[in-house]
C-alpha cells in the first residue's frame, strides 16, 4: 500500500517534471530568439567592425552584474509574410552601468537592418515608459534603416506610433531624465531626431551615419551626388554640423565613453522605499517548481509559494481568516518591503460552512484587498500582485451580495494607488480578475509572466463551448440544419485550439502584454530591480479614493 507522503512525493515530482519541461522549452525558445536575424547575419556585422546588439550590451553593462531583459519575445511568431521579427527587433535591458541602474535600448540591425515594425516601435515606446515612470536613465543604441516601409501604415501615423518617441523625448527631456544616444550604424529619416533630441549624442566613425534622407533619395529628390559618409558620417556631424557631440574610433570606445559619462552622474531624488539587509528565503526556492500543479484545474496552496519568494519565508498575513480565496500581507523580497495581494488556489472552507474555490474572487476578498492596497498606499509599501485568477464569482447569490460594488471596491483602490505596483502571473489570468489583480492596462511598473501563465477573456474549455455555440447557429442560419456529432467535435477541436493558441504566455509576450516570460526562480530578482528602479521616482500624488468608503 502506497503512504501518504509516497503520494506527495509522486504529485511534487511530476509537477516538478511539467514545469522543468515548460521552462526547458521557453529557454530554446529564447535561444532562437536571440539570434536576431540569424548566425549568418550577426557574423556579417562583426565582419563590418561591429558589435551585435546583445555584445553591445554586454560590454555597456556591469561585468557581473545582473539585469532583466524586457521584451525579449516580443513579436514572437508575428509578421510570417515578412519574414517575422525576432524580439521586435530591438533589444531592451535594465541593468546597471557603472553601478547605475539604466535601461538600454539597442537595435538589432540583424533583423531588417534595423527596421521599426509597428511592434518595434510598442516596444520601444514600453522602454521609454519605463524610463519615465521610474526617472531612469535611458541610453539609445541606435542603428537602423528606419520604418519598415511596407507597414509604413501602421507604425507611422498614430497616437502610439512611431513619432510618439519623439514626444517622449522632448517630455523626458523637460523633465530633467538623462537620455545619451550612441549612433552605431544607419540612423536614417524621422529616426534621427532620436538621438539628437537626447541630452548626448555619439558617432561611430566609419559605421555611423546620420540624415534625413540617404544618398540615393538625395539623388533622385535634388540631383546631388554624394556618399553617405560624406552626407551624414562621422567626421561631417562632429566637425562641420555640430550635430553630434563626440567622434568614437569603434563600437568599444562609444560604449566606453557612455560608461565615463553615467559614471560621473549625480544622485538621484529617492522615493524611500523601505530596504532592509536582503535574506534568502528559508524555505528552498527551488521547490516552486514542484507545488505548482501540472494542471491549472488543480488546487495548490498559494502561501506555500509565497514562503518560498520572500525574505526569510517571513509573511504577515492580513485578515487571515477572513476573504480567504485571497491572501493579502506584508513581507520583503531582497530587503525591500512589499505588500503582497495574491490569488488563493486551494480549496477553503469559511466559518459560514461554504466552500471556496481556488482563483475565484469573493466579495469578501475583494473588500479585503481593498483595503489592505489603501494601507499599503498609506504606509508607503511597492505592491505585488500575484495572479493565478479565474474571475470573479457569479450567481444570483454573489449578485443579491454585491459582488459587482465590491469588485469596484477593489479596482478603483488598485487604481488610483500612488505606490508602484508590480505583477507575476504564474497561472490563470482570466476576465475581470486579470483587471482587478493589476493586468498591463493597470499600469503596473513591470508585468510578467511564468511559463505557467495564460491570459485570456475566460479559460479554454468554457471559451471553447461558447465558440462552438455561435459557430452552429450562424451554420443554421446559413442553411446547415443537421450537424453531427462528428461535424460538432471537429468544429470544437478547431475553435479549441485556435483559442488556446491565444492564451499562451507567448502570445501575450509577442505582443508586450506581459514584458517577460521568466523562470520562477528569477521573480525575486525582477521585484527586488523593479522597486529599486520605481524609487528612482518620488511619489508626488496623494492617495485617494472615495469607493472606499462606502
Amino acid at each position: 500500500m502506497t503512504s501518504a507522503k509516497t503520494n506527495i512525493d509522486i504529485t511534487f515530482n511530476k509537477n516538478e517534471d511539467t514545469m522543468k519541461q515548460l521552462i526547458s522549452a521557453m529557454e530554446k525558445r529564447f535561444e532562437k530568439t536571440a539570434e536576431g536575424g540569424g548566425k549568418a547575419r550577426l557574423e556579417k556585422q562583426r565582419e563590418q567592425g561591429k558589435l551585435t546588439a546583445r555584445e553591445r550590451l554586454d560590454f555597456l553593462f556591469d561585468k557581473d552584474s545582473q539585469r532583466i531583459e524586457i521584451g525579449a519575445f516580443a513579436g514572437d511568431n508575428m509578421y510570417p509574410e515578412h519574414g517575422g521579427c525576432p524580439s521586435g527587433g530591438v533589444v531592451v535591458m535594465i541593468g546597471y552601468v557603472n553601478k547605475k541602474q539604466c535601461i538600454v535600448v539597442a537595435n538589432d540591425a540583424t533583423v531588417k537592418a534595423g527596421a521599426w515594425f509597428p511592434i518595434t516601435g510598442k516596444k520601444t515606446l514600453r522602454a521609454q515608459e519605463i524610463a519615465m515612470e521610474n526617472r531612469l536613465p535611458i541610453i539609445y543604441l541606435v542603428d537602423s534603416a528606419g520604418v519598415y516601409l511596407p507597414m509604413q501604415d501602421e507604425i507611422f501615423p498614430d497616437k502610439e506610433n512611431f513619432g510618439r518617441i519623439f514626444r517622449n523625448n522632448a517630455m523626458m527631456s523637460s523633465e530633467g531624465i538623462l537620455q545619451i544616444a550612441a549612433i552605431m550604424g544607419s540612423c536614417v529619416a524621422g529616426g534621427a531626431y532620436l538621438p539628437i533630441m537626447s541630452d548626448e549624442a555619439m558617432i561611430v566613425d566609419k559605421t555611423g551615419t546620420i540624415f534625413l534622407a540617404g544618398s540615393y533619395l538625395v539623388k533622385a529628390a535634388i540631383g546631388e551626388s554624394i556618399d553617405n559618409e560624406t552626407l551624414g558620417g562621422a567626421t561631417t556631424h562632429c566637425e562641420i554640423s555640430g550635430v553630434t557631440d563626440y567622434k568614437c574610433k569603434d563600437d568599444q570606445d562609444c560604449l566606453t565613453r557612455i560608461r565615463n559619462i553615467i559614471d560621473k552622474v549625480g544622485a538621484f531624488d529617492k522615493a524611500g522605499f523601505d530596504r532592509a539587509t536582503p535574506a534568502l528565503p528559508k524555505l528552498d526556492e527551488k521547490e516552486i517548481l514542484g507545488i505548482m500543479p501540472d494542471s491549472r484545474e488543480k488546487p495548490y496552496d498559494m502561501r506555500e509559494i509565497i514562503s518560498r519568494l520572500v525574505d526569510d519565508s517571513e509573511f504577515e498575513e492580513y485578515k487571515e481568516l477572513f476573504g480567504q480565496s485571497i491572501i493579502c500581507g506584508l513581507a520583503r523580497i531582497d530587503g525591500w518591503a512589499v505588500g503582497i495581494v495574491a490569488n488563493q488556489r486551494k480549496v477553503v472552507k469559511s466559518k459560514k460552512g461554504e466552500m471556496q474555490f481556488g482563483g475565484v474572487i469573493y466579495s469578501d476578498s475583494a473588500d479585503k484587498s481593498a483595503r489592505f492596497i489603501m494601507n499599503c498606499n498609506q504606509k508607503k509599501i511597492p505592491l505585488l500582485f500575484l495572479q493565478d485568477v479565474t474571475g470573479f464569482m457569479v450567481g444570483s447569490r454573489s449578485e443579491q451580495g454585491g459582488i459587482i460594488k465590491d469588485g469596484a471596491k477593489l479596482v478603483n483602490a488598485m487604481s488610483n494607488s500612488v505606490v508602484p505596483k508590480f505583477t507575476v502571473v504564474i497561472g490563470n489570468s482570466y476576465g475581470a480578475g486579470n483587471y482587478a489583480m493589476c493586468g498591463k492596462a493597470y499600469d503596473p511598473r513591470l508585468i510578467v509572466g511564468w511559463p505557467t501563465a495564460q491570459i485570456a477573456v475566460m479559460g479554454g474549455a468554457q471559451a471553447a463551448k461558447v465558440l462552438l455555440s455561435l459557430e452552429i447557429s450562424s451554420l443554421k442560419a446559413q442553411g446547415k440544419k443537421d450537424i453531427t456529432p462528428e461535424e460538432e467535435k471537429e468544429l470544437l477541436d478547431k475553435i479549441t485550439a485556435r483559442y488556446t493558441a491565444q492564451t499562451s504566455p507567448y502570445y501575450a509576450a509577442a505582443r508586450l502584454w506581459v514584458d517577460n516570460i521568466i523562470h520562477p526562480l528569477d521573480t525575486r530578482k525582477w521585484v527586488s530591480m523593479g522597486i529599486e528602479a520605481a524609487n528612482h521616482a518620488p511619489i508626488t500624488k496623494r492617495y485617494n479614493t472615495g469607493l472606499l468608503q462606502t
